[in-house]
């Protein structure tokens, strides 16, 4: 009779736990997981956990809106910590653990890099917010940050036109978006006749704190008579000890400009900004944009984060316009599929936060508009120079070799890196 009673209980409780398991799997299966992919920890945390929150506000607004498809979205949060093959394992576990529709992260390009043949070896979806060097279009990601032609070329156009720079300091740190980036700009200087020897590249490494040799370097190079630069691709927290030597030797914006293209309204929040007053960044959105998109883009991150002080930036807009390009081609798709949503968000258009429309393109790069911007006191930019329409992204430069001659079109042509000269595919081994 105890044996039976027993049996009975068992059979029972496994009728309970069976019926949890499967509500589980249910509850489970009326969320869309969507990861965020972002550094919490390390060198790059200045810069990325505010895109990490930043996620977390459009995803919630998302759910007060009804959420996807039916079902709530739901954030799985992930700290790849400043640590480039963590990103990469972060990623497997996304897509093979948690089961995420489409991946929101990376900041630097090494980090894209690592991240890239995981996306690509198990068909997931990233949507890249950060401005990078070009070169590359994978089918499974979206480069919703600038590409050289939508930030680089035209800041460097606005210093020789506007400011008549003549020489010119390239400084950058040690990894591949500052070193493919200066490729592209010495080749393009030199094609606009710049010789060689007004040309100082610069690299240091992640998390570089002593720079005073270097900002004297920048001073003697400056100080041959012809008015000089500085173009920055220096990332992370390195950036503070940087702009502060440049305060402490009193290089000021009417001596040597500098325009930086990973300093935005974030990073000057924790430095005195007032002897940075005149230096310049390149972006495609400022906080000080004055249209209602952006004060009510605002008011929801200063309402979100519980902090009226917290600023935008450029890589949370980006965020911004890719997220709902993302929601919309689902939409349109009618699944999360991977294939059907990479295929349905080409054309797909969302507002930007300058006061346009931004367009997703078969190279999968998005149109956006040019801004240059001056520090001002309080930390935020006076915008100088703006392109009259929208920029479309070009994955591949015309000023490089064996780049000039390559297309992207994954609609057309299905691939990333055409060579209109021998009408040939590279194919992802080239990208």
């Amino acid at each position: 009779m105890k044996l039976k009673k027993i049996a009975k209980h068992v059979g029972a409780l496994g009728i309970a736990c069976g019926l949890t398991i499967a509500s589980f799997s249910a509850a489970a299966a009326d969320t869309i997981k969507v990861g965020v992919l972002h550094s919490l920890s390390g060198t790059m945390a200045i810069s990325e956990t505010t895109l990490k929150d930043t996620m977390l506000m459009l995803i919630e607004e998302q759910n007060k809106k009804g959420g996807l498809l039916g079902k709530k979205l739901e954030a799985v949060v992930v700290d790849p910590a400043s640590n480039w093959p963590l990103f990469a394992e972060k990623t497997r576990e996304l897509l093979t653990k948690d089961k995420v529709a489409a991946i929101f992260g990376c900041w630097t390009s090494v980090s894209r890099k690592s991240v890239l043949p995981v996306i690509e070896e198990l068909n997931g979806v990233l949507f890249y917010p950060v401005q990078y060097e070009g070169e590359e279009s994978s089918r499974n990601v979206f480069y919703t940050g600038a590409a050289p032609n939508q930030q680089a070329i035209p800041a460097v156009d606005y210093l020789m036109k506007e400011m008549k720079v003549k020489r010119w300091v390239l400084a950058g740190t040690d990894y591949v978006y500052p070193r493919t980036t200066n490729k592209i700009l010495e080749a393009y200087l030199m094609a606009k006749g710049v010789a060689k020897e007004d040309i100082m590249i610069n690299y240091t490494p992640f998390g570089h704190s002593d720079w005073q040799n270097i900002v004297s370097d920048i001073k003697r190079f400056g100080s041959a008579g012809k008015k000089t630069a500085v173009v920055s691709t220096i990332n992370g927290d390195a950036n503070v000890p940087f702009y502060r030597e440049l305060g402490n030797q009193k290089v000021t914006a009417e001596d040597i400009p500098v325009v930086a293209f990973s300093v935005g309204e974030e990073e000057l929040s924790g430095i005195d900004t007032k002897p940075l007053v005149g230096h310049l960044a390149a972006w495609n959105y400022f906080m000080s944009e004055d249209n209602t998109a952006n004060a009510a883009f605002i008011k929801q991150w200063k309402a979100f984060i519980k902090n009226p002080k917290r600023v935008t930036n450029d890589p949370m807009e980006a965020h911004y316009i890719g997220f709902n390009m993302w929601v919309k081609a689902v939409e349109k798709a009618g699944t999360t599929d991977t294939d059907k949503v990479v295929d349905a968000i080409i054309g797909v258009e969302a507002p930007n936060l300058t006061g346009g429309i931004s367009k997703m393109l078969p190279n999968h790069h998005i149109t956006k508009p040019v801004l240059i911007g001056e520090i001002q006191e309080d930390g935020q930019f006076l915008t100088v120079s703006q392109t009259d329409g929208l920029v479309p992204g070009d994955a591949w430069s015309d000023y490089l070799e064996g780049s000039k001659d390559l297309e992207s079109d994954w609609i057309k042509l299905k691939c990333g890196n055409y060579n209109t000269k021998t009408k040939k595919c590279l194919g992802a081994a080239a990208q």
